[in-house]
């Protein structure tokens, strides 16, 4: 093993602390605000129930503001970024593929090779499939060939399927370290909707070898090729917000950052040695293969003395988003079972402090909406509980010009509350408009009202996305398994029967909720509105954000310029599906497995 990593540096912990004071004083503020309200009635056991909860839940905002703020200053001298010179290490460029559409992702794969091989640079693909059905395979051998037309790439391109899918994505790429492996120094990790530059990969690859501690170089992927309102919505919060956030994840990561499964390069011999996981005792959910396995190996890297580290600056990235929904709310569920799956790793042996907070913040992402629903819980039964007055009140003070001290505190809190989550919005924007990135998003009014309409989306459809997460944590923690499926690509506008299907049991909830707070407790239905209307509405939130954005909000630089590897992989794909030309057998040499 080689010698621990250095802890973090005086600005990393200062940073680390700094997020960690905010995050705190921002949950005391609020529980104290909740806590003197509550008193003035006389506090029961419901208000120390939610005054708990709003410490958690606050503390968790806070601390995704603190991200971003910290991020908001720009990178000080800009380093050179590295040049890759001299003979070029041997690289494997691997996409894991399961049950996904062959020709979108071969033809992904044969637009990074012509951007590769226009920028010098000699890599070998590996298409590693875990695909099970039968057609399924055909289909991928057959669009294999066309590739290997497409590309001239027999000798370099290559794919296999294996016949023991043990361990899904994490398992496959294993099974490529251990049978290739010692071929290669370094290895580009990325999933089927992937696309890079051929100078985004010789920009990794130099970054690797300036650097002989870094084991894991993760890019910020950006999301192309959104049509629907809510895939729009997600490119544009993706470009325009999340520069900022990535810079204050790594300012405040170090060297012990994340991984996020693609979009990345490792140094093999770091990750082969180090990588391996084992398969956690017990049935799933928590027990079995290991779901969430990038976090995990991001981990056992720091662990084996490797540095880990996310650059958002390095562009030429790209990945797809769900389209709607629904498509999310299922991802959604993979990855809550994986990130809950965590807890048994939280005392592992070895790790570095840092990861395992990584882990809890995983955890608390998911959680956290079981928590808000048991605040909004406890706050009606709080109300209904509380004791009744023993004199009739004026008729003239129920709804007063001048609100009482408590209706004030609890406005303050819920405005605290809502600044927490669209300030650093805001201030990214000031920010883009002060460096003049706000230029690629349309200018400062576009961007505004970009800013604003994904503030209200994400506002409108946070009540749904409360009750698919709620649901998830507790079918994980009921103990059933939601597996891990391939992702539903290419899932577009859903009609209102789709979306009535699939979320009537979201509005049922709405609906009994607004009615049992009316019933008993009046003064409090208010304060619900803004969580059960777009509940009820929810089908309707769900039908219409699913529908294509013809207009002018959303506006991303890639679409003012399409990059080049983005570019080609469309001519290509239209060409494929245009006329499906068959390729001769002599294409496909054999099994064409990577030796």
């Amino acid at each position: 093993m080689r010698s621990p990593l250095p802890q973090a540096d005086t600005k990393t912990r200062m940073l680390r602390v700094l997020a960690l004071a905010c995050a705190a004083a921002a949950a005391v503020f609020a529980t104290a605000l909740l806590f003197e309200a509550a008193r003035q009635d006389g506090a029961d056991f419901w208000d120390y129930a939610r005054s708990v909860l709003i410490f958690v839940t606050t503390a968790w905002l806070a601390w995704g503001a603190s991200l971003a703020l910290i991020g908001l200053p720009p990178a000080g001298r800009k380093h050179k970024a590295a040049d890759l010179t001299g003979e070029q290490p041997a690289t494997a460029v691997l996409v894991p593929i399961c049950n996904e559409d062959p020709v979108d992702t071969f033809a992904r794969i044969a637009a990074m090779d012509a951007s590769m091989r226009a920028d010098g640079l000699s890599c070998d693909i590996a298409i590693l499939s875990d695909t099970r059905s039968e057609d399924g395979r055909r289909a991928e051998r057959e669009a294999f060939k066309r590739l290997l037309v497409e590309t001239e790439g027999a000798g370099h391109i290559f794919y296999r399927c294996r016949e023991n899918n043990a361990g899904r994505k994490a398992g496959n790429v294993e099974d490529f370290f251990r049978r290739s492996g010692g071929a290669y120094t370094y290895a580009v990790i990325l999933d089927a909707d992937s696309l890079m530059e051929g100078r985004t990969i010789r920009r990794m690859i130099a970054e690797m070898e300036a650097d002989p501690q870094l084991g894991l170089l993760q890019t910020l992927p950006k999301v192309t090729g959104a049509r629907s309102f809510f895939g729009r919505a997600m490119q544009f919060a993706s470009g325009f917000h999340g520069p900022v956030f990535t810079r204050g994840l790594a300012r405040m990561q170090g060297q012990t950052g994340p991984f996020w499964g693609h979009n990345a390069i490792v140094r093999v011999k770091a990750f082969a040695e180090s990588c391996a996981l084992p398969e956690l005792q017990g049935k799933p959910p928590f027990g079995g293969h290991i779901l969430s396995h990038d976090y995990v190996e991001a981990a056992l890297l720091a662990r084996a003395g490797w540095a880990v580290r996310v650059d958002g600056s390095i562009d030429g990235s790209y990945e797809e988003g769900p389209e709607n929904i629904l498509s999310y709310a299922k991802r959604d569920r993979r990855w809550c079972q994986g990130n809950l799956q965590h807890i048994r790793l939280l005392t592992a042996p070895g790790l570095r402090g840092w990861s395992r907070f990584v882990f809890v913040q995983g955890i608390f992402s998911y959680l956290v909406s079981l928590l808000w629903a048991g605040f909004l819980i406890a706050s009606v039964a709080a109300t209904v509980m509380a004791p009744a007055p023993d004199y009739f009140p004026d008729p003239y003070q129920l709804f007063p010009v001048f609100p009482s001290d408590r209706t004030k505190q609890i406005t303050a809190l819920a405005l605290g509350i809502v600044g927490l989550l669209i300030m650093p919005k805001f201030a990214i924007l000031v920010e883009s408009a002060a460096t003049g990135r706000v230029r690629g998003f349309g200018g400062v009014m576009r961007a505004l009202g970009s800013v604003v309409t994904e503030v209200l989306l994400t506002s409108l459809i946070a009540p749904l996305m409360l009750m698919y997460q709620t649901r998830a944590v507790l079918q994980v923690l009921a103990g059933r398994d939601g597996g891990w499926p391939a992702n539903a690509r290419g899932e577009g506008q859903l009609t209102l029967a789709d979306a009535f299907s699939a979320a009537w049991w979201v509005m049922l909830t709405g609906v009994v909720a607004l009615g049992l707070t009316f019933w008993l407790s009046p003064d409090l239905a208010p304060w619900l509105l803004p969580v059960t209307v777009p509940m009820i509405l929810g089908p309707m939130l769900i039908a219409w954000s699913s529908r294509r954005l013809t207009y002018g909000l959303f506006r991303v630089p890639e679409e003012k310029q399409t990059p080049p590897v983005v570019a080609s992989y469309r001519d290509i794909h239209r060409r494929w599906t245009g006329q499906r030309a068959e390729a001769p057998d002599s294409a496909l040499p054999g099994d064409a497995a990577v030796a």
